[in-house]
Order: structure tokens, then sequence, then C-alpha cells
């Protein structure tokens, strides 16, 4: 990460993944390129942000894949550190971003923020970025970073991207390619969502009715949490007011997805923002691509587009 810091150049833009890339990370690499004049994109699977050793164990991983896939979007340096060169030695310090943190993901998978904040406030502080851009799917997170970067004075703006969508609705995640036969029911999760959403246009402003109307629609499976909150503060909310994010959380089958829409009530009136939709199948689902100019070079040399 020293090399890729070093060779930095102009207004640098960051996105931190943890790889096997769908449309959701090549929008962020999209929006960064076309506003910096440097895209770096890390790809690190992080151990400290998984509480279950199995799920971190069957995380899918394709570098050569992934390095052809942020080369076809125009990104400059990809950076794929190992365990050791994050933490060379195990952690003593890590970062916790209290209040944020410590509700939804943070009960439902002890220590996962808290993993996610130490990595990215280590990627921040060796990589020196201007921006760095997440997409608003992990809404919690983005809430999170933005906040730690806030409060640890890192001289970068967080961008929140749109939240994309395959064909059916189904938020992308690099763990749809697991849900098999119980992608029908995983299906229900945006399904409620995009009622609630409808509901909320037309004048419906009580949380919990809309987080009523997203437990009814979902019937299979383990629902973990239904819950509106302040998008800034991840603070629950009795009514929509301001920019509010309508978040959930389930188990299906082998799979534990997440999803959410943006709920925004000001002098406009009420607009839901229910993320972006694909126009094809999801390069999830696609051979690995080819690449018909040199992909983006990685900190690890040689060759110099190799992964570790």
């Amino acid at each position: 990460m020293v090399a890729a810091r070093e060779s930095a150049h102009g207004v640098v833009g960051l996105v931190p993944t943890m790889g096997f890339f769908h449309e959701g990370h090549l929008s962020l690499m999209h929006r960064s390129v076309s506003e910096c004049d440097q895209t770096v994109v890390t790809l690190y699977v992080n151990p400290l942000q998984f509480e279950d050793a199995a799920d971190l164990a069957r995380y899918p991983v394709d570098h050569d894949r992934d390095l052809a896939l942020a080369s076809e979007c125009g990104v400059d340096l990809m950076v794929i550190p190992d365990p050791g060169e994050m933490f060379p030695t195990a952690p003593l310090t890590t970062v916790s971003v209290a209040a944020i943190g410590e509700r939804l993901e943070g009960v439902h998978r002890p220590g996962h923020m808290d993993g996610v904040a130490t990595v990215v406030a280590r990627l921040f502080a060796a990589l020196q970025p201007d921006r760095a851009y997440l997409g608003r799917k992990d809404a919690q997170q983005l809430a999170l970073v933005s906040r730690l970067a806030h409060d640890l004075g890192f001289p970068l703006e967080v961008v929140g991207c749109p939240l994309v969508r395959e064909q059916d609705g189904l938020a992308l995640s690099s763990r749809n390619v697991f849900l098999g036969e119980h992608r029908p029911a995983a299906l229900a999760l945006s399904r409620g969502l995009m009622e609630a959403a409808t509901m909320f246009e037309t004048g419906e402003c009580r949380a919990a009715v809309l987080e009523g109307k997203v437990r009814d629609v979902f019937r299979a499976g383990e629902l973990e949490y239904a819950e509106a909150f302040d998008a800034a503060t991840v603070e629950p909310v009795s009514r929509i007011e301001g920019e509010v994010v309508l978040a959930v959380a389930a188990r299906i089958g082998p799979v534990r997805l997440i999803d959410n829409i943006g709920l925004l009530l000001d002098a406009k009136g009420p607009r839901a923002d229910r993320g972006v939709f694909l126009e094809r199948p999801s390069v999830l689902y696609d051979e690995p691509p080819a690449t018909s100019h040199q992909p983006p070079t990685t900190n690890h040399q040689p060759p110099p587009c190799s992964s570790p």
C-alpha cells in the first residue's frame, strides 16, 4: 500500500471492496473514474468483519475476474493486500463508532461493524484518498464510515452512491450466486420494500406501518430486522421526516441478505429511492470477461497484474 500511496497523483478516489464484483461495485468505480484523476480499488476480504469462520471461508473470490472488470471501468490501480500487509501483527487498536455501530448489524453480527471501521481507517490512513465511494446498499456502513472520517479528521469526502438491483428487484450482492432454489423467497425482501415505498409516496409516514408492510410480505426464511432509521445517525424513527432509511436483513436458505430503500420527506413532498435496476442479467452470472486492454496494475510485483 506504500507503493500505491507514493504513485498517487491529483484527486484520488478510493473504492474499498471485498471483491467478486457486480454492477454495484462497478458503478462506484465508474463514478470515481468520472470525478477523480486517479481511481484506486482495494480488494480485501476482511476477516475482522466476519463473526462466522465458515462464512469467511465460502466468500467468493476470483481475482483475475475482478481485475478484468475493474480494467473495463478504467480503474488505475488495484490494491490486493494480504493479511500480513494489512496487519503485520494482530491489531491491539480497533475502531468503534459507538452509537452507529452498536445497532442492527452490530447486534446481529457481533464485532462486524468494528471490523469494518478498523479496516476502513487503516485504508484511509495508508492510501490517503481524497474521496471514498461507498454504496447505499450498506446504509449503516455508509453512515458509520462517514462519521468515522468526520470524527477522526480524515481529510476526505465520503460519497454515497445508489443501490443497484438485478432485473427482478433483488439487491445486488456477491452472495446472490449462492441462493439457488431460494431465490424466489429472497425476492420477498425487495417486494416488501417496494410496497412500503409506494405507501410512503401516497402519504403513509408512520415508520411502524411501513416496517409492518415489509414483515407482512416476507414470510420465508428468518427476518432479523425491518427498521426505519435516520440516514446519518442510524437512530430509529417513529415517523418519516427528513432523510430516512428503511432497512431489512434476513437469512434465506444458506445466505444472509440485506436491502433497503431511502425515504425522503421535505418541502417537495415524499420521495422514495428504490435504487437502480439493471436492464440485463448481472455480470455475477457471466463467464470471466475478456478485456481488450491492460488491466490495472496492483501493488504486488512482479508481475504487474497478478493477484497475491
